[in-house]
Formats: structure tokens, sequence, C-alpha cells
């Protein structure tokens, strides 16, 4: 079994993986040797922190071993994807890979002997979505009939939101200016507009008014936000934007949990203030990236 999306799995699994993740955050002593003997290969094409961290302490704290592998310094460089593939999938239990194209990550897939983790592409980002639901439900009790509003550009987050939320009952409203081309996903989208949970809307300040959680992200893709030569595309995204910002105005009237899977770009899809807010969860949010590492470890990696 891989972890490349929600596609395989029903809303009964995810939530078993949340709820998993949620026991082992509070006995973390009953699962230290739970991955003993077992060895994680991480390959990243694109920066992690968060990834990176919760995935490697995540092996460690359960007794396992996690190998690093920066995607420059080794040979998927010079090499075809599912050749190098077959050769590594004979060394570790499980691959952990973040790249840029979810094209290379089905190759990935095919040619591998032990599960693969989509650690983020252009199209999902299954892992992160597990933390968000884990924050959401520590702070509610309970998903089932939750309100998330998403705010900024429809990307490989919000699809994992998206199918993640309309699997387990947590209503979405996505406002959502520009969209990402290659985040498009129309299989994922029509099996969401079915559920009926997810609406998309441009009345921000209608939407947030009963959420429980507003949940933004950047604007520009981590590996473009510096690039000059994405410098033009940057500013046009800025500019439609800014009024779409999480901000006091734009928050007034709204109670809701305030949510960022990070990294944030200050006084761009957040102001400063609204980080540090009573309201927001984006550090807690943050720190159950390592327990839903942990719970899908162990779902990939034993039986539970």
């Amino acid at each position: 079994m891989h972890l490349i999306n929600f596609k395989g799995l029903s809303g009964q699994q995810i939530m078993e993986i949340v709820d998993k993740g949620i026991e082992m955050k509070h006995s973390p002593e009953e699962y230290s040797d739970s991955l003993h003997g077992k060895t994680l290969a991480m390959i990243f094409q694109k920066t992690s922190t968060r990834t990176r961290v919760s995935f490697e302490v995540a092996m460690t704290q359960m007794g396992g071993h996690a190998i690093y592998l920066d995607w420059r310094a080794t040979n998927f460089t010079l090499a075809d994807i599912y050749d190098e593939t077959q050769y590594l999938s004979r060394n570790v239990d499980c691959i952990l890979a973040r790249l840029l194209r979810n094209s290379d990550l089905q190759v990935m897939a095919r040619a591998s002997r032990v599960p693969v983790i989509n650690g983020c592409d252009e199209k999902y980002h299954p892992t992160q979505v597990i933390a968000d639901l884990i924050t959401m439900k520590e702070k509610r009790g309970t998903l089932k009939g939750a309100r998330l509003v998403y705010v900024g550009i429809h990307n490989n987050v919000c699809n994992s939101l998206i199918e993640a939320c309309t699997k387990v009952g947590v209503e979405i409203i996505t406002v959502t200016p520009i969209f990402n081309e290659p985040s498009r996903d129309e299989e994922l989208l029509e099996e969401a507009r079915r559920t009926g949970l997810w609406k998309t809307t441009l009345d921000l300040k209608e939407a947030v008014r009963d959420a429980d959680f507003v949940y933004t992200d950047t604007w520009v893709d981590m590996e473009f936000f510096l690039d000059p030569r994405y410098a033009e595309e940057k500013e046009r995204r800025i500019k439609l934007m800014m009024p779409y910002q999480l901000n006091r105005e734009n928050l007034a009237g709204s109670s809701a949990w305030i949510m960022h899977d990070m990294p944030i770009h200050r006084g761009y899809e957040i102001s400063p203030d609204i980080i540090e807010d009573s309201r927001s969860i984006i550090y807690e949010q943050s720190e159950n990236r390592l327990y839903s590492a942990k719970a899908v470890l162990l779902k990939l990696l034993s039986k539970y």
C-alpha cells in the first residue's frame, strides 16, 4: 500500500490514521519500539523543514532509522527513476519522496517493492492534511459537522484538504481566486462535488463568518518564491490575492481557529499579528506533523 493521495482510502480509514496519530501523541512510550529494525529512505527534490524533521524524528522515536537523500546528490539526477527506485526499494522498508512532479512519484510507486509516501508534490500533500485533521479534532472534539474555510491559491494542499474533508464529514469552503493549473485534478474535484460538502466562493467575509477553522497557505510555491524568473507572476498573484489576506479586517466577526501549513510568508497571505493571535493554532498544527508521520508509518509498516 502506498500513500500518494487519499483516493484509495475511505473516510473511515482516514479517521483511523487520524485517531492513531492522536493516540500516539499521548502515549509515545507504547510505540517506542514499533518500527525496530525498519529503515525509511527519504528522498527530497524540493526543500523541506517539517516533512524531513517529522519523518526522521518519527523513525527515531519508534526505534527505526531514516536515511536522508538529497536528490541532487544521488543518481536519480542521472538515471531512470524506475531503475533507481528498483534498487532503493530492495534496501529499505519504506520510501518517503518529496518531488516536483506527481508523474515521477507515480513511476516511483510502480517500481517500488515497498510502500511509497508522498511527502508533497504539485498535486497532493496527504501527510500535511492528516496533521491538519488531527489538529482540528483535538480542538473541536469531533470532525463530523466541522466547517473549514481555505483561503488562497487552489494548490496541492487545497486538493488534499478537499479530498480528506469531504470523506470524513467536514464541510469545506474554498476561497481561491487563482487555480494553480499544475495542481488540477478534475476527478478529485468531481468526487468532492458529489458529496455536497465542498463549496467555493469569492466572498471571504461571508465564508469565514460561521467557520470553525480558517486555513491559508502560500500564494507562491516554495521553489518559485525567490526565483527571479518568476518575479512577474509573483507580483501578479500578490496584487490579486492581497484583498484575501488573513488579517483583522477580513476576520472581523469570526471566532474561527486560524491555520497555516507553513512555511509562512509574513505580510503576504497572513498578517504577522494574526499568526500570534489567540485563535492561531498554527504551531500546534505544525507540531502535529510528527504524529501524522508516526501514524502513517505505522499504518504502512505494521498492522493496527
